[in-house]
């Protein structure tokens, strides 16, 4: 089983700047994409920001120009650099990774979420 680990949530007022860090905690054999999602109460879980391994971006309409993905494939941890911050970013955040590790002998897949952080904005 492959854990991933949030840290970097807050409280912050809204123009402010908040970074999220998200590792997986285990020895693994490859990571393929890393990402964050975001859940507002009430409202489904939506993609914020995704990685591939080789650097490649994607983000949401609402937080592009604002936030910033980042990777350190060695430290296998993500990153996201929230700058700009407004009351509507306000929920959980999680993060998600998929790739490969060993175990007992055999290559197996994990896609893993991290047990999510919270971000709160205030106006």
């Amino acid at each position: 089983q492959v854990q991933l680990v949030e840290s970097g949530g807050g409280l912050v007022q809204a123009g402010g700047s908040l970074r999220l860090s998200c590792t997986v905690s285990r020895s693994i054999l490859s990571i393929n994409a890393m990402g964050w999602y975001r859940q507002a109460p009430g409202e489904q879980r939506e993609l914020v920001a995704t990685i591939t391994r080789s650097g490649g971006t994607n983000y949401a309409d609402s937080v592009k120009g604002r936030f910033t993905v980042s990777r350190d494939n060695a430290k296998k941890t993500v990153y996201l650099q929230m700058n700009s911050l407004k009351p509507e970013d306000t929920a959980v955040y999680y993060c998600n990774a998929d790739g490969t590790y060993y175990d007992s002998g055999y290559i197996r897949a994990f896609d893993s979420w991290g047990q999510g952080t919270q971000v709160t904005v205030s106006s």
